[in-house]
């Protein structure tokens, strides 16, 4: 009996350790490739931008193609976690080239966007496939989705405890298994090893010094993250609003992205300056050295929720980092704290309150920034989580613990859409 135990548990060790391997590889090699593609978009819009005229066209383009071939992997990230919390359809493999081309797409011709959302899409349709493939119950299957959550997340921001811990955190952690814990790390580690593996690089951001600890840096701090909080709750509503407004004047889908790159393109042209638009990381990496503008953050805000809102296709993780590190650079002309503390607290806090993961967020501040400063990311993450509201930007998370009790007897009054 000892001797058929061993084996039966060596079988399922191997069984999943060639899961992890393999879709690690898929889902790191799939990140590689949106990295390499996104940089090559962005040089070539810049060097071109008479191209940013053609952002209608492409929208139109990305609209035509989720009507006809993704109705429903045109939720996104929202359908991974339904299908974990509700298991219901398979998610459709052909979510990670309609979202690839759609990013590739949004970002050439000017639209603003992140791409973790893409990564997570990718790992999570991939993933799915090998329910199939490796004949696995309901339940390894929800395993299954946070692996390719946790690979797509940790492989395209080269974070993989971050990775791991946001892929857990992000479904409902007080649910999670201990076997999918360890086997998101093990996914992640090598998705994360694998764009290595490609000798592809990740944008480095440095906090070269941090304060000693006192009742004033502590209420500076404090009130920070609250700043970073309400940053957070701007845009997972201004997202929304954006999203259901258009869905409410443009009812035949595939206009919404045309018509909202039209707006775009106009407006692009009017401004004079690329800066808030595609990731935005060269503004980021300046946020650590010079202190940003005090509407920096504010305009990613509103291009990135109209462009996603319109139907482009990207993530929103990236416009996060652009929306708080910009936000706590410019704070540093007010508070007495070092430009890259604030800049780099402002890049996870704003992120932590937009998708309810603090304990990920900061793991990823840590990893990204050194330990010297993981106290002050901790609090910021913590406080701007709390101060964001119930709201966050994926419609289908389950918010659960001490925020759901703080928000859960407020009543949230839908917006006029005129």
């Amino acid at each position: 009996m000892n001797a058929l135990k061993l084996k039966e548990t060596l079988l399922l060790v191997f069984k999943w350790g060639l899961i992890c391997a393999l879709l690690g590889f898929m889902s790191g090699s799939a990140s590689a490739f949106l990295l390499v593609s996104l940089e090559w978009a962005a040089t070539i819009r810049e060097n071109h931008l008479w191209i940013i005229a053609f952002l209608p066209l492409g929208g139109l383009f990305i609209g035509l193609s989720y009507h006809y071939y993704g109705a429903v992997a045109v939720k996104g990230n929202n359908l991974l976690l339904q299908e974990y919390q509700t298991p219901s359809t398979k998610i459709p493999l052909i979510m990670a080239p309609l979202v690839l081309l759609g990013t590739i797409i949004t970002h050439l011709f000017g639209g603003s966007a992140g791409r973790e959302g893409t990564a997570v899409q990718m790992g999570g349709a991939i993933a799915d496939q090998f329910t199939s493939w490796f004949k696995l119950n309901q339940t390894d299957r929800k395993s299954i989705i946070i692996l390719g959550i946790s690979a797509g997340f940790a492989s395209v921001f080269g974070t993989p405890l971050a990775g791991a811990i946001f892929a857990l955190e992000v479904v409902y952690f007080s649910k999670i298994s201990i076997q999918s814990a360890i086997l998101a790390l093990v996914v992640a580690y090598f998705a994360h090893f694998t764009v290595a593996f490609w000798q592809v690089e990740h944008t480095h951001y440095g906090i070269s010094s941090v304060p000693d600890w006192s009742l004033k840096t502590l209420l500076c701090v404090l009130i920070v993250s609250i700043l970073f909080g309400l940053a957070a709750m701007l845009f997972a509503r201004s997202t929304h609003y954006w999203g259901a407004l258009f869905a409410k004047k443009i009812t035949y889908a595939p206009l919404r992205p045309m018509v909202g790159g039209i707006l775009i393109a106009i407006t692009l042209y009017g401004i004079g300056t690329t800066k808030y638009i595609g990731l935005g990381v060269p503004s980021i990496v300046d946020s650590f050295i010079t202190p940003s503008n005090y509407y920096d953050f504010l305009l990613k805000i509103i291009f990135t929720g109209f462009t996603l809102g319109a139907g482009f296709k990207g993530g929103e993780v990236t416009p996060l980092f652009f929306i708080g590190a910009t936000l706590g650079s410019s704070l540093s002309i007010v508070f007495p704290l070092p430009i890259a503390l604030l800049a780099g607290m402002g890049f996870v806090a704003v992120f932590s309150g937009a998708t309810h993961t603090p304990i990920a967020c900061t793991v990823m501040g840590i990893e990204l920034f050194g330990l010297q400063s993981g106290l002050y990311i901790g609090i910021a993450c913590l406080v701007a989580y709390l101060a964001s509201g119930s709201v966050g930007i994926y419609q289908a998370q389950i918010v659960k613990g001490a925020k759901y009790h703080l928000y859960k007897k407020i009543k949230i009054r839908k917006p006029n859409l005129f």
